[in-house]
């Protein structure tokens, strides 16, 4: 099962080479949510494996991202003790556009026929 979240990028690291056929890179996004006038920010850490390693690289911190991840887990047992591990796998990122500021346009209408700054009147309108 596929997930998806949005928020901004804070933290790149770098690749790791984990073994001779394996490596990981881990990044960290920022979700801010408005519960009740409160803003509460969350920080979750992803990591990408193997040919993936690369989809952080043309974000930059700051930026709005989506990124689209897999949950794995795994049960680790060591010297008689059992431990979970959980990960949040990424496997696709996009840019995304930063909300349009209250009372904005987003986006110019260029339905609407614009009269020329000259009042309309300039000799050099073409007839068409």
């Amino acid at each position: 099962m596929s997930f998806e979240i949005t928020g901004k990028l804070v933290v790149k690291y770098n690749t790791v080479q984990r073994s001779e056929t394996f490596k990981t890179r881990e990044f960290v996004i920022e979700k801010s949510d408005d519960i009740n006038g409160r803003v509460i920010n969350n920080y979750i850490k992803f990591q990408a494996v193997q040919d993936r390693t690369g989809i952080v690289d043309r974000f930059n911190e700051g930026e709005n991202v989506k990124v689209y991840f897999n949950i794995k887990g795994t049960r680790w047992e060591k010297d008689g003790k059992v431990n979970y591990i959980t990960n949040l796998d990424a496997w696709r990122m996009e840019s995304v556009m930063a909300a349009p500021a209250p009372g904005a346009d987003p986006m110019p209408n260029y339905n609407t026929p614009q009269m020329p700054a000259g009042g309309g009147d300039s000799s050099d309108d073409l007839p068409f």
